[in-house]
């Protein structure tokens, strides 16, 4: 499965299959959750939320790619994203994009 942030592929036509999203919620257990509220104390990079949104980015793009899969699609072009936080040491990330099929 090919997937770009782009809206076409160069060398590629293709026929657009439709809308295909993915999303995630996803948080950390009690323990980072609470080393990362330290890290305000003091500032710096809040290295559990980071890992927290790559995880939760990287399961949003698996689930869009299965539901494109699905449809028979052979990429997803012009992917986007979104984030929220849900709760304290939680967040959502949708990953959207158009499914499409070469020809």
């Amino acid at each position: 499965m090919m997937l770009t942030n782009t809206e076409n592929i160069p060398g590629k036509n293709y026929e657009i299959i439709g809308l295909v999203t993915g999303s995630s919620v996803y948080c950390k257990h009690f323990g980072k959750d609470l080393g990362a509220s330290f890290k305000n104390l003091v500032g710096g990079e809040m290295k559990a939320y980071q890992e927290l949104l790559d995880q939760s980015q990287q399961i949003a793009v698996n689930y869009m790619s299965e539901k494109a899969a699905q449809l028979g699609a052979d990429a997803v072009v012009n992917i986007r994203f979104s984030s929220a936080n849900i709760t304290e040491g939680g967040a959502e990330v949708l990953a959207s994009g158009t499914a499409v099929r070469f020809v």
